[in-house]
C-alpha cells in the first residue's frame, strides 16, 4: 500500500506546480517561450520549469529514488533505462498535451506514476484548466477528486465509438484501420492529451483508444487507472502493457468486449 501522505504529497505538488508555472502562462505564452524540439513537437518554457519543480518534489517525498521526465529523457536518452531497472522511479509528464496547450485548449494535463521494479504501482493525473485529479493505485482501485471510479460495465446501445490516433500507425497497421473503421461507431478525433482520453473512458463519453506512439510517461498513469476502474489495457496483440519494454502500440477500453470489439474490427490481434 502506498501511504496516505505520499498520495496527498504528490496531489499537493501536481496543484502547486500548476498554479506556480502552467496556469500563468496558459494563453499568456511569449513567441520565445515556444521550441520545437523534433518535427511536429512542441516545448514550452512551463513544461520545463514543471519538470523541474516536480523532479525536485517527488525526490524529496521518495528520498532514494530516481525521476525519468519527459524532458530529460529527451535531452539523454539513457535515462529510460532507469524505468526497468530502478528499485522505485517516477515517471513524470509536466505537461501533457502541450499542443492543445500552445493552441490555447484547455485539453493538457500533469501526469505523474510510480514504478517500482518497472511496475506501475500508483498514478496521479492533474486537469489543471478544471482542477480534476484522476489518481489510482495498483489492487486499491481508481478515484476522481477522491471518489472511487468504476467504468460502466453497460454494452454500448451499438458499436463502440472512440479514439483513434493515426499519426505513428505503419503502413500496414493503416490499412487495417481503414478497411474496419466501418464496422465501429464514429471515430473521435481524440482529446490528443491521455490525461484527458482516460479519465473520458472511464467516464463512459467514448469506449476505446487506440495509440501507436505510446512513450511511457504519456501512458503509464492512465493505464493503471483505466485498469484499476475495471477497463482493459493491452497491446494490439493481447499482451500485456509494460512501461519500460519500449514497444508500440497500445488499445485501450471501457471493458474486455469493448477491446476485443475493436482489434477484431481494426485486424490488431
Amino acid at each position: 500500500m502506498i501511504a496516505a501522505s505520499l498520495h496527498r504529497g504528490v496531489e499537493d505538488l501536481l496543484r502547486q506546480t500548476a498554479d506556480a508555472v502552467i496556469l500563468p502562462r496558459f494563453r499568456s505564452l511569449a513567441a520565445g517561450e515556444i521550441v520545437e524540439k523534433s518535427p511536429g513537437e512542441v516545448v514550452t518554457v512551463a513544461d520545463r520549469e514543471a519538470e523541474a519543480l516536480l523532479s525536485r518534489g517527488l525526490l524529496a517525498l521518495l528520498p532514494g529514488s530516481t525521476v525519468v521526465g519527459e524532458e530529460a529523457t529527451a535531452a539523454d536518452d539513457g535515462l529510460r533505462a532507469a524505468i526497468s531497472g530502478s528499485e522505485r522511479a517516477w515517471l513524470v509528464d509536466p505537461l501533457d498535451g502541450t499542443a492543445n496547450f500552445v493552441a490555447g485548449s484547455p485539453h493538457f494535463a500533469v501526469m505523474v506514476a510510480l514504478l517500482a521494479r518497472g511496475r506501475t504501482v500508483a498514478a496521479w493525473m492533474l486537469q489543471p484548466a478544471t482542477g480534476l485529479l484522476a489518481a489510482a493505485e495498483a489492487g486499491a482501485g481508481a478515484t476522481i477528486d477522491g471518489q472511487r471510479v468504476r467504468v460502466s460495465e453497460a454494452a454500448p446501445a451499438g458499436p463502440a465509438t472512440g479514439a483513434v490516433f493515426t499519426r505513428f500507425l505503419p503502413p500496414d497497421v493503416r490499412a487495417g484501420v481503414d478497411a474496419g473503421r466501418h464496422r465501429l461507431g464514429p471515430i473521435l478525433p481524440g482529446l490528443r492529451c491521455a490525461g484527458w482520453e482516460y479519465p473520458a473512458i472511464v467516464a463512459g463519453r467514448q469506449d476505446f483508444a487506440l495509440f501507436w506512439r505510446s512513450e511511457p510517461w504519456d501512458h503509464a498513469p492512465g493505464a493503471l487507472f483505466l485498469a484499476e476502474a475495471g477497463g482493459r489495457v493491452g497491446r494490439p496483440d493481447g499482451s500485456a502493457y509494460v512501461p519500460g519494454d519500449g514497444r508500440a502500440g497500445l488499445l485501450v477500453a471501457r471493458s474486455a468486449a469493448i477491446w476485443d470489439e475493436v482489434a477484431a474490427a481494426l485486424s490488431l490481434a
